[in-house]
């Protein structure tokens, strides 16, 4: 069934509005504007056709795929699709505010139900982190832009306090943020301070989402020459843009001609 800004109703105690279009074989999904939050190639439901999405996982550049993994923020669900398809050593939890949000990500965005490796849930990103047990998460991942920009429990000192306690010894926080939010520095210098300076910025090359990478531990400031081979062997596994990445990551973090500080 095809759409073209169709409104997708919304459940009375759970409200958000939720438009669908569709153009030239890719199917977004918008909350109440013309931002689009998710889109896939519906000949290709697994494929990662934002920018910001690919970079999501430049981490690979720097850790091994997690065994264990948390999604705040589901939108269409193409972050939990590439994952299920492409990570099969990783259990991925997704937690998602609204219910029809899951509901419209598994009835038109082909995210599969939940299984061994993927489960799905309605509920409070910041209180589910609270309640998870310290250091056994390998990678949480805070995609939970709306409308209107990160809701303030998401992106306080204390949600990413939070977070850092309950990642693994070698864990990652990836953190999904808009380079013109005006706040966008505030949320990396709380970020850099949680972390102890920790931190790396991956901006995408579409429109203008970075993405933050906070670690558990010191990186050892990698050789350019030691990411570039790890990158080419990533691209040619998972059929992304790394050698991209690298690259970009020169543009915003701190480096010489041999090397990435972190």
């Amino acid at each position: 069934m095809l759409f073209r800004s169709k409104r997708v109703s919304a459940v009375a105690v759970d409200e958000i509005a939720i438009d669908i279009s569709e153009e030239f074989g890719i199917r977004k999904l918008h909350f109440g504007g013309d931002d689009t939050q998710s889109a896939m190639r519906v000949s290709d439901p697994s494929e990662l056709v934002l920018a910001y999405t690919r970079c999501l996982f430049g981490f690979l550049l720097f850790i091994e795929p997690p065994k264990e993994a948390l999604l705040i923020g589901l939108g269409g669900g193409s972050i939990a699709k590439w994952i299920h398809a492409r990570l099969p050593q990783t259990r991925l939890t997704c937690v998602e505010l609204h219910a029809q949000v899951i509901a419209v990500a598994r009835s038109m965005f082909a995210l599969p139900a939940d299984d061994e490796r993927l489960s799905v849930l309605a509920g409070d990103g910041a209180a589910h982190v609270a309640g998870l047990p310290d250091g056994e998460i390998d990678l949480i991942i805070m995609d939970a832009y709306s409308a209107t920009g990160i809701a303030a429990p998401l992106a306080s000192t204390e949600f990413f306090a939070s977070c850092r306690d309950k990642l693994s010894d070698n864990g990652v926080l990836a953190v999904n943020l808009w380079g013109s939010d005006k706040r966008f520095s505030s949320y990396c210098e709380r970020l850099s301070d949680v972390f102890d300076g920790r931190l790396l910025c991956l901006p995408a090359r579409q429109k203008g989402n970075v993405m933050a990478f906070a670690f558990r531990r010191n990186q050892n400031s990698p050789q350019w020459a030691r990411l570039t081979e790890r990158a080419s062997r990533l691209e040619a596994e998972y059929e992304l843009e790394f050698a991209e990445f690298i690259a970009d990551l020169a543009r915003m973090n701190p480096h010489n001609d041999r090397r990435l500080f972190i």
